[in-house]
């Protein structure tokens, strides 16, 4: 089992928690948020930009190698994840990764793991920044014919998504519950219909040489499964109950897997392979992935439901990603949970992206790729180095992950390869579709 759970334990070290459950009485009066909340921050965060940027950097292997880099990223980042949740567990709920891995693995692992975190979830909301404005002004003018600048849309979403996550995790989750709500609901609707436009032959088109090309795509994969950052702030939110947040973490995840397959299948499954290139040569932009989806529909309903499952899984993905920034960012500055500290968090979080976004408005596929090579360091190599530090040294009362050193070792190795990759395709030396 991935999981193992205590009631009680001895605290180890300086820095563990006495966290003895409370007495039976008292846990009939305190009502637990429910696990929906939860797991739609965790699937809300991973389905998003993602959904737009894999077809795209899957286009030059097709399918089936999708599949598998699919496959192989959900096992990595979900074991990775739950790394995190056994570390974070022998700190106080609210912790964040800041003191705890700074506490675990020293001053120099720490600067590691802030350099690459905050290099990530920046160049995130970047892309998130860039892709909501894009796919904000593709619904505009869809709807009314109004051509809004990239810029400016991409700032009102911006504005959005940094007043909800000021409110708190709380609101953060009811309205990620409601949005991944309707995002299934349109997802089942746009699947139902864009699924008889699937070509088995585009499907089946299966050569050895196109395996060259999902190296290249490796690090988008990693970086559209990530949640890490949302692991202390579900521990925060639920407390020392490692069980919770499990499910939590595995549901999510679970959920975005099934999303993405079926995504893969109805996009490159009806979207010839050389109609991606432009698409590549755009910067490939949610707002151009989804004109080029509609283009081969018939019913203009198929490309107004699109665009809302669109803006809503984009909106879904920002939210969790911010709210594990603003907790980061509370964390390493001491801001207070009032609402001034809540301001001064919110503005570090959200005003470099937004600057960012103002300046270069169609960086989307360009700062998910680039995000891959930092996200590697601290989602996959820091939580299993944390570990088997964390072992040692606090051991594991609440939660241990399964696998032992096999499981770290592993992990370790695929983090070093995606490193090694994303290397090499930003200096060149690997083809990358469109290019």
């Amino acid at each position: 089992m991935f999981w193992r759970c205590n009631d009680l334990f001895t605290p180890v070290g300086e820095t563990t928690l006495n966290t003895q459950s409370p007495l039976p009485q008292q846990q009939a009066t305190v009502k637990r948020p429910s696990l929906v909340g939860g797991t739609a921050i965790i699937a809300g965060t991973v389905i998003g930009a993602g959904m737009f940027s894999l077809p795209v950097v899957s286009a030059g292997m097709g399918f089936t190698w999708s599949l598998l880099c699919l496959l192989l990223t959900w096992f990595c980042m979900l074991h990775s994840g739950l790394l995190v949740l056994e570390t974070n567990l022998n700190f106080a709920p609210g912790t964040s990764f800041d003191t705890f891995i700074g506490q675990v693995l020293g001053p120099r692992w720490n600067l590691l793991n802030n350099l690459t975190l905050v290099f990530v979830l920046y160049i995130l909301s970047y892309a998130f920044i860039s892709g909501g404005g894009s796919i904000m002004s593709q619904t505009l003018f869809s709807a009314t014919g109004l051509e809004l600048p990239p810029r400016v849309s991409g700032f009102l979403f911006a504005l959005l998504i940094a007043l909800i996550v000021w409110l708190g995790t709380a609101m953060v989750s009811r309205i990620t519950s409601l949005l991944v709500a309707g995002m299934v609901i349109s997802f089942a609707w746009s699947i139902l219909h864009l699924v008889k436009g699937v070509q088995p032959a585009l499907l089946l088109d299966i050569k050895p040489e196109y395996m060259v090309y999902s190296l290249a795509a490796l690090p988008v994969y990693l970086t559209s499964f990530g949640f890490h950052t949302n692991v202390p702030s579900l521990v925060k939110y639920y407390g020392k109950d490692p069980k919770r947040v499990w499910l939590c973490l595995v549901y999510g995840t679970l959920i975005a897997l099934a999303t993405y397959v079926t995504w893969q299948v109805v996009t490159l499954g009806q979207i010839p392979r050389d109609e991606f290139r432009p698409i590549v040569a755009q910067g490939g932009n949610i707002g151009t992935m989804v004109a080029a989806i509609s283009s081969h529909q018939k019913d203009a309903l198929v490309l107004v439901v699109l665009n809302t499952f669109a803006n809503l899984a984009v909106v879904s993905s920002f939210l969790g990603g911010a709210l594990g920034l603003f907790d980061y960012i509370a964390d390493k500055f001491k801001f207070d949970d009032g609402y001034a500290g809540r301001l001064k968090s919110t503005a570090v979080t959200f005003l470099p992206p937004t600057l960012a976004s103002l300046v270069f408005p169609n960086g989307f596929i360009f700062a998910i790729g680039f995000a891959g090579l930092a996200a590697t360091v601290f989602a996959i190599i820091i939580p299993a180095r944390a570990a088997q530090v964390s072992r040692r040294s606090l051991g594991t009362p609440l939660f241990r992950v399964w696998g032992g050193n096999v499981l770290l070792n592993f992990l370790l190795l695929y983090g070093a390869g995606i490193a090694v990759v994303q290397l090499l395709a930003t200096i060149g030396i690997l083809p990358v579709f469109g290019r």
